[in-house]
């Protein structure tokens, strides 16, 4: 795999979603949660993606519940949380698995491109990875760190 748009995901009721739907869009991807001392980043999130969105900027979430099962939940209870507390709008998909063998493969190809504190695994729920608009990760950002520290970079992939 060599760019975001080989990859096929699954949405939230477990269809089939090509990345391709996204080519020459500058993506931010996310593993979340619902129930983590992080969710509040949710309100940055929606901020960039209201900002942005018209310029070609999408965030792509994908809720994990592999830290601590700090997004327990169906996808319908996951939505209803996210609405309800953030007013979220971007595309959120089927939860999955960041580390180890049942790793999405999006996030293994993800981490082979931009390791992290610790190294190709995934620290904690809200890692975040930016992509270029020809699908190539530039930046992979750590859980702690506050989406709208994200904008420069942001900005200046979306000017290129």
């Amino acid at each position: 795999m060599t760019s975001l748009y080989d990859f096929t995901v699954s949405d939230q009721a477990d269809q089939p979603v090509s990345l391709q739907d996204y080519k020459g869009k500058v993506v931010l991807i996310v593993n979340t949660a619902t129930g983590c001392g992080l969710t509040p980043q949710y309100q940055g999130l929606q901020e960039l993606y209201d900002k942005y969105k018209d310029q070609g900027f999408e965030i792509l979430d994908f809720p994990c519940n592999q830290f601590m099962g700090q997004a327990p939940g169906s996808a319908e209870e996951i939505n209803t949380f996210c609405t309800l507390n953030y007013q979220t709008t971007f595309p959120r998909f089927a939860k999955i698995k960041v580390n180890g063998k049942e790793a999405e493969p999006l996030f293994d190809w993800l981490k082979k491109e931009k390791s992290g504190p610790l190294g190709a695994r995934i620290e904690w729920n809200f890692a975040k990875f930016l992509i270029n608009r020809e699908g190539k990760v530039v930046e992979r950002f750590s859980s702690k760190t506050d989406p709208l520290k994200l904008e420069e970079a942001i900005k200046a992939l979306l000017n290129n």
